[in-house]
């Protein structure tokens, strides 16, 4: 089955992506942590998800002890934050085919048994972003710039970040560093506690999201993310294609400026790419371009 027929396939025969309207599934979770987010296979309600207290004790604990559930559930937390205030896209057709899209990708991995999740946030930025669980975003702004394969690339460098579990190291590192330690021991309790440790467990999230990971695994991400697309079926050039854009944009620019500062410099990871392929996935290049509004038709 060519990779057309594949992905028409799926699109065909995709579930309904969000439980609710897309622009209010998402909104508003930022008021409360433990909020009702209803994506994909993941629809709890009510009060059934972790509090924020959980998962800070399930942060400071070995990684080890957090299991795929707590990882999962963690994930679920932090894509609240990850979201802040900024709604899903209203199209449908457009969180479908890319919530199936990574999925595929995701198929190709070691880890296709997560509860994977994939949306689009109604953002012009140029973004893409990850949480552990399987929860991955990528802004309108980046798709109106990319074509299928550069996508794929782009998916596919997300999904290794979950894979390695990138984010919850980063996250159990900030945590044991003491970004939430004012309130060991303290007198604080109730809802005054509450609100405190949800507070903290924000912070915590904004502080990654904002300052990145590190570079070693932002390489990783990029090597592994080039296999994981060729696996899938996709130009393995895809992902040097979008360095190749980001090497050209420029701090000052709004649109670009988040993950031009939460990522090493795009020439760096273009040289260490060419290091790692060499001509080793040349004969998987090439394939015909295509557009990603082609496949909303």
């Amino acid at each position: 089955m060519t990779r057309a027929v594949l992905c028409g396939a799926l699109l065909a025969a995709a579930p309904t992506l969000f439980a609710q309207d897309p622009g209010r599934a998402l909104g508003g979770l930022l008021r409360g942590l433990g909020g009702n987010l209803q994506i994909g296979n993941l629809a709890p309600a009510g009060n059934q998800g972790a509090q924020p207290t959980d998962l800070l004790k399930m942060l400071s604990e070995s990684m080890e002890s957090i299991d795929e559930p707590k990882e999962i559930e963690i994930g679920r937390q932090l894509a609240a934050v990850l979201l802040g205030s900024k709604p899903l896209s209203r199209d449908m057709a457009l969180q479908r085919y890319v919530n199936q899209l990574g999925r595929w990708i995701s198929l190709q991995s070691s880890r296709p048994h997560l509860p994977w999740t994939f949306g689009v946030i109604n953002d012009p930025g140029f973004n893409a972003f990850a949480a552990p669980g399987g929860y991955v975003f990528v802004t309108k702004g980046l798709i109106d710039r990319v074509d299928e394969s550069e996508l794929a690339g782009i998916l596919a460098h997300e999904i290794t970040h979950v894979e390695a579990k990138h984010h919850l190291k980063a996250l159990r590192s900030k945590a044991r560093a003491g970004l939430f330690a004012a309130l060991v021991g303290s007198q604080v309790r109730g809802s005054a506690a509450a609100q405190a440790i949800s507070a903290q467990m924000l912070a915590l999230g904004k502080d990654l999201y904002g300052s990145g990971l590190d570079q070693a695994d932002e390489f990783e991400s990029d090597r592994q993310g080039v296999a994981l697309a060729a696996r899938a079926g996709f130009d393995p050039y895809g992902l040097p294609a979008v360095l190749q854009q980001l090497r050209t944009a420029t701090p000052e620019n709004p649109l670009f400026s988040l993950t031009l500062s939460t990522h090493p410099p795009a020439q760096q990871r273009l040289d260490q790419l060419e290091q790692a392929m060499g001509q080793r996935l040349d004969s998987l290049a090439g394939k015909p371009v295509v557009r990603i509004a082609d496949r909303l038709r």
